[in-house]
């Protein structure tokens, strides 16, 4: 199953596409939304059936955005909406990214002059490829309870709330965060959970594998059934994401080896300083050769544009 690649190689190990790139250019089509619905089963431990997809105004299109993340915005068979998104770099401010996404939602997705009954359920789940905040697992689930601080206990809903909302708890009724860190995942898949989380980060998909959409995904995610254009395109995209990747993380290894280097504090505060400023002067000249606007660059990088533009 394995194969050499000549492009890519860091980010791609077999015969498959990546998860994001599929989810921008095929999951999409209706006729694979068996996939995207093994998968969501999978992780939330039921059986989801997407209605439709949704277009999600947080989706960006500039140049940078276009191989640093990806998202999709589905709504399932009960009218919940559940918002998938890819982060391939580190966002330090992610989990408010998070909020504001789900937030957002919340808003949007209710008509003006409807009673709070109408807000609909959100599901936000995040597979990121950085290291987001300091934890020893793979996935999380973060959702919304109500527990007394004097008695401890948990509050519940009344029967009648119940029967008319349709749920348990009322973590039901408000949105639900998972977040999944693939690059964590170092270890044999011993659950359909790991099986996906084995793909999500290798881009392989093991013979054994039997987690709900991984089976479409053999057959529907195969690089042979690309076109030469989009086969391109694809190796751009896994260049891109290796470019960036290097650029931005390298220069605090540099920059501490550096300053290491210098005989006392002074030195190593010199060293670190000028070891991430050539890193990323480096880094933003790359940039500049894929046509990513300045003003990104100088978000990325931190250097103002004038200094861009002089390199």
């Amino acid at each position: 199953m394995k194969q050499d690649n000549k492009k890519g190689d860091e980010l791609m190990s077999s015969n498959y596409i990546r998860f994001d790139w599929a989810m921008k250019r095929l999951l999409r089509n209706k006729a694979n939304f068996a996939v995207l619905e093994g998968f969501l089963t999978t992780l939330l431990n039921e059986k989801i059936i997407i209605r439709k997809l949704l277009e999600s105004e947080s989706n960006q299109e500039d140049e940078f955005d276009k191989y640093n993340r990806v998202d999709m915005l589905a709504e399932n068979s009960k009218g919940e909406l559940i918002l998938i998104e890819v982060q391939n770099n580190n966002e330090y401010a992610y989990f408010q990214r998070m909020l504001f996404g789900t937030s957002k939602l919340v808003t949007e997705y209710i008509n003006r002059g409807e009673g709070y009954d109408k807000v609909r359920k959100v599901y936000s789940v995040n597979i990121v490829y950085f290291s987001l905040g300091s934890g020893k697992d793979t996935v999380y689930h973060g959702k919304t309870e109500f527990r007394g601080i004097h008695q401890g206990d948990m509050l519940e809903l009344t029967p009648f709330q119940k029967q008319t909302f349709k749920v348990d708890t009322v973590s039901q009724l408000y949105p639900e965060y998972y977040i999944l860190k693939v690059n964590d995942f170092n270890q044999v898949a011993k659950s359909p959970l790991e099986e996906w989380i084995y793909y999500l980060n290798t881009g392989d998909i093991p013979d054994s594998a039997t987690a709900p959409g991984l089976t479409e995904a053999r057959e529907r995610l195969k690089l042979d059934k690309m076109t030469k254009a989009e086969l391109d395109a694809y190796y751009r995209h896994l260049d891109n994401i290796v470019i960036l990747k290097d650029n931005i993380f390298t220069e605090r290894a540099e920059g501490r080896a550096e300053g290491r280097a210098e005989g006392h504090a002074e030195g190593r505060v010199e060293g670190i300083n000028e070891g991430r400023l050539e890193e990323k002067r480096e880094a933003a000249g790359n940039m500049k050769t894929l046509n990513i606007p300045l003003d990104v660059i100088s978000q990325v990088t931190g250097l103002s544009i004038e200094e861009i533009k002089a390199l």
